[in-house]
């Protein structure tokens, strides 16, 4: 296909490609999708090798939410059976990130629900990134608090934080649609303190939440021009509870070819596939290694994902590799602009209390993939069934007293 070449050289050139262009990736036809993920397969060699980023989500606080994120299960107002509990201390946050440190990640995500930190919950999340440090001299940490207020960014930084996440979710003229407590604006806005302070910047997107493929073209662009180092693509997990829980309109070839579009506009960026992978991908997630070149380990913030050791037998099946401490993730021309550290001001996508999670936050796959036990053999669904016996809310890790999946 001429679209695919011309796609291919653009990324390899860090050219951005045009609008229509964009949307012919997400209009591809099944017949057409193996070919679309070896040529956005290209340029994530080209850029990243067959590394992979591990990365480790800790929820330092869960749930009870003041914000009205309609795809999230800590939101207010929400029916979601989640877990529910205040800040974890630092000794009790170190302990559940070194769990997911010696499964192989590189990165470390702080996660925390709310509106944006205070200038205490600031001295907290200080208090736990150098507790981590302390532990582990080069785990990379980034923080996910909300909207930042006027030097919090800063005194993350100098605690110890290499990165910070915030993500855009839809685009700028749906974005009213999904959440009333807050603007857009607000988000860019935050990107931009975090950029500002010297943090590796991190947003992405939800896919999955009734959009049309204008508005995720729309924001995948407006991301491109905010230049994070990372763009974490969470594909909506409908949380029984919410908004949204009856919004199943993602297939895995969907779900291939948006993160092939994505990274065709963002080709020298960390893509991480985020919230949702095992929901929606399932049996495909091996092919998205293709094309993203990060993902989640374990447990999300409120949901279960996929086994840590079935994740790492899946990275090596498909003949990738997990990207080691010592490696630097982006390209040598990101990570000199960003002065080194973590290998960019590259947030590594840990989703935000929405990101990652309550949009799109992964779970297990059911038949005992997560220690479940499996009871008889479920009927085959078809291709058009919403998987919601994929849906599993986590009960383990963080603010329980069971040991983390990782």
């Amino acid at each position: 296909m001429d679209l695919l070449n011309t796609l291919v050289d653009k990324g390899l050139r860090r050219e951005l490609p045009t609008r229509e262009e964009a949307l012919a990736v997400l209009a591809a036809s099944d017949d057409d999708l193996l070919d679309v993920v070896a040529a956005a397969g290209k340029v994530r060699r080209h850029w990243f090798g067959r590394r992979v980023k591990l990365n480790y989500l800790v929820n330092l606080k869960s749930g009870l939410c003041p914000e009205d994120c309609s795809y999230c299960s800590q939101r207010l107002g929400s029916k979601a059976d989640i877990l529910k509990y205040t800040w974890l201390k630092p000794d009790e946050a170190s302990q559940a990130a070194a769990a997911g440190l010696a499964g192989g990640a590189k990165r470390v995500c702080l996660v925390a629900s709310g509106r944006g930190p205070t200038d205490r919950d600031v001295d907290r999340v200080s208090d736990t990134i150098k507790a981590i440090k302390e532990q582990n001299e080069d785990v990379e940490v980034c923080a996910c608090l909300g909207l930042l207020s006027d030097g919090q960014a800063e005194r993350l930084r100098e605690a110890g934080a290499d990165a910070y996440n915030h993500n855009l979710n839809t685009s700028e003229g749906t974005y009213g649609e999904i959440t009333t407590t807050h603007t857009y604006a607000d988000r860019v806005d935050t990107v931009h303190k975090a950029h500002a302070a010297g943090l590796s910047a991190c947003s992405g997107l939800i896919a999955g939440m009734g959009e049309t493929d204008e508005d995720l073209v729309d924001v995948v662009f407006s991301l491109r021009e905010l230049d994070p180092d990372s763009v974490p693509v969470n594909f909506l997990i409908p949380f029984e509870g919410t908004p949204l829980a009856k919004e199943w309109n993602l297939t895995p070839q969907r779900c291939l070819r948006i993160l092939a579009m994505v990274r065709f506009v963002c080709p020298d960026v960390e893509v991480r596939i985020a919230g949702g992978r095992e929901v929606h991908l399932r049996t495909m997630q091996p092919l998205a290694l293709h094309l993203a070149n990060s993902i989640f380990l374990g447990d999300y913030l409120t949901s279960e994902g996929q086994a840590g050791k079935a994740d790492l037998e899946m990275i090596a099946d498909a003949g990738f590799e997990v990207e080691g401490s010592e490696q630097v993730t982006l390209p040598e021309h990101r990570a000199a602009a960003a002065g080194g550290g973590c290998g960019s001001h590259e947030g590594a996508g840990c989703g935000s209390h929405e990101g990652a999670e309550g949009a799109g936050c992964g779970s297990h796959e059911g038949g005992g993939v997560c220690g479940t036990a499996a009871t008889a053999a479920p009927a085959a669904p078809t291709a058009a069934e919403p998987r919601t016996d994929l849906v599993a809310v986590r009960r383990r890790g963080a603010g329980t007293d069971l040991a983390p999946n990782a």
